[in-house]
């Protein structure tokens, strides 16, 4: 979404170029500059958008996500590694149980 600032100044010396007088062209200026800001500050609550996202928001979720990924990775692989070892106790108590060593 591309900004679009309005140049009250500018807007003002235009108006006066044109055979407006110092006051009408203030006036003009003025009533402009509120109306334009009334009209954003509609659209911003017609459309919400105070609550859309931005690109830095997403890319800020997505750090977040890839860090909870990353760890969630690393425990799964430390329970396997975990659950293997005790895999591998329990072949081997009962190896020595069927060989009469227990």
């Amino acid at each position: 979404m591309s900004a679009t600032v309005l140049n009250i100044h500018e807007f003002y010396n235009e108006l006066k170029s044109v055979g407006f007088n110092e006051q009408q062209a203030e006036l003009i200026a003025n009533l402009h500059s509120k109306t334009a800001t009334a009209a954003v500050e509609q659209a911003k609550h017609d459309y919400k958008l105070d609550e859309v996202a931005t690109k830095r928001d997403l890319k800020e979720l997505e750090l977040q996500l890839s860090i909870q990924i990353e760890k969630s990775r690393a425990d799964t692989t430390a329970l396997i590694i975990r659950l293997g070892f005790l895999q591998i106790a329990l072949i081997t108590a009962m190896l020595l149980k069927l060989v009469g060593m227990f």
